[in-house]
């Protein structure tokens, strides 16, 4: 157990981790020593910051605690500490149900942790972070909360109500990173196209973005968790014309069947989807979307996902992950269906879209054979150097795999002309420096 070491544990989502950056920088400067993740935590205080989207994220989530609750128990931690969202919604049973933990703090009070440590929060340090990603990345959260009320959806009850970043501090917050060598930037919101309606009744992603974009140093800028509905069009024209703009988009979709839509509270129909990716790509050629889509929805029906799977055959998602639906508490979903479709049959289906959508993607892969690429490079691992093109956001897309042979620096820019693929990944080698 080393003294001044803190063990900080992200579950979840990027914007956890975001939340984590923060409480790291504050830590630091008041002396502390902070492990991300680490496989084998040795300090003597733990903090978890935890998940509570889904069932299985809220399972995990307390999986982990109880792990260090033991690891409490036997002398090897004297603090522990929970945050995040699990604790922001079930706080009070949690104190009751695990009393081991020193104190649970929710997803927006987090900072009280330094109080209690005996600290001080330091003003200097104020939106500043401590990455926990390569240097050359970074997350960038724009809001925090959702004004939706999708009938699956939990998010808006843990986080509350849409509020968005001030546009000049989520700028100065990006200069200052580019200024100190980050490159690339991962733009997440629970809902990004809703950015800014909170100021003034409109929307004002496309005014962001394309702000960005001229910061000097910033060479490529990535948008996760767009809505379809009422999706602001000009953002498409940014994305087609700033070159520090990758043309890619994240863009979760859920379902296809009117029927399904409806009882999703989606407030978009089938028409307007397909009207809508045609958009997409005849407004941004060659763009890459990633969505999300699900599977056992209460009341689906065999041809509810029969249309869904002949969607998926249609629009050739570039990048596309699924899930099968649970019921979480307090939703709409919970309230008012009844969950219907067995758990063997959510698994069958989940399966089944899958093994299509990576037979679509290994087709996709197989194209870019052949052709020279933007790379930056991630890392160095075993014989390879591993990097990832404009098309290709950390940890959930496909990688590409460079033969160590020159030295390549991590975080660098190379030309790489793609040499061979397969169902996860692209093999190149280097042509030009940039």
């Amino acid at each position: 157990m080393r003294k001044n070491q803190i063990d900080i544990i992200t579950m979840g989502c990027s914007k956890n981790l975001v939340d984590s950056e923060l409480l790291m920088k504050q830590l630091e400067a008041n002396g502390y020593k902070c492990m991300h993740d680490s496989q084998h935590p040795q300090g003597e205080i733990a903090v978890i910051n935890t998940c509570g989207f889904i069932e299985s994220a809220k399972e995990e989530s307390v999986n982990t605690i109880l792990d260090f609750v033991n690891r409490k128990n036997n002398g090897q931690l004297s603090k522990l500490y929970v945050m995040g969202c699990l604790s922001q919604r079930y706080q009070k049973e949690l104190e009751e149900d695990i009393p081991e933990v020193d104190r649970f703090y929710g997803k927006f009070n987090f900072k009280q942790l330094l109080s209690d440590l005996g600290k001080a929060e330091i003003p200097s340090c104020d939106g500043s972070r401590s990455l926990t990603t390569p240097h050359h990345y970074a997350y960038i959260k724009i809001a925090e909360g959702c004004d939706r009320q999708c009938a699956y959806c939990a998010i808006p009850l843990i986080t509350g109500k849409h509020r968005s970043r001030p546009i000049d501090d989520i700028l100065d917050e990006v200069s200052m990173l580019a200024a100190n060598g980050t490159r690339e930037f991962q733009v997440i919101e629970q809902e990004l196209t809703y950015y800014g309606v909170d100021f003034d009744g409109k929307r004002h992603v496309t005014e962001l973005i394309s702000r960005m974009a001229d910061i000097p140093g910033v060479e490529w800028i990535r948008l996760h968790y767009a809505y379809p509905n009422q999706f602001p069009m000009d953002l498409l024209d940014v994305i087609r014309e700033k070159p520090q703009v990758c043309k890619y988009l994240d863009v979760a979709l859920q379902h296809i069947s009117d029927h399904m839509l409806t009882r999703m509270r989606r407030n978009v129909t089938k028409e307007q989807t397909l009207d809508f990716v045609k958009s997409i790509r005849e407004k941004v050629p060659g763009i890459h979307i990633r969505t999300t889509l699900m599977v056992g929805f209460p009341g689906e029906t065999e041809e509810d996902f029969k249309e869904l799977m002949d969607f998926v055959r249609w629009a050739r998602f570039e990048r596309m992950g699924a899930f099968a639906y649970s019921h979480e508490e307090g939703t709409y979903g919970a309230k008012h269906y009844k969950d219907d479709v067995p758990e063997d049959v959510k698994q069958c289906r989940l399966n089944e879209l899958m093994a299509l959508q990576q037979d679509i993607s290994a087709e996709i892969e197989a194209e870019k054979v052949g052709k020279t690429l933007k790379v930056i490079i991630d890392r160095k691992e075993g014989d390879y150097y591993v990097g990832r093109s404009e098309f290709c956001s950390p940890d959930v897309d496909p990688e590409v795999l460079i033969k160590a042979g020159k030295r390549l620096r991590v975080g660098n820019f190379y030309n790489v002309l793609i040499t061979d693929s397969d169902e996860f990944d692209l093999y190149g080698e280097v042509t030009v420096c940039k």
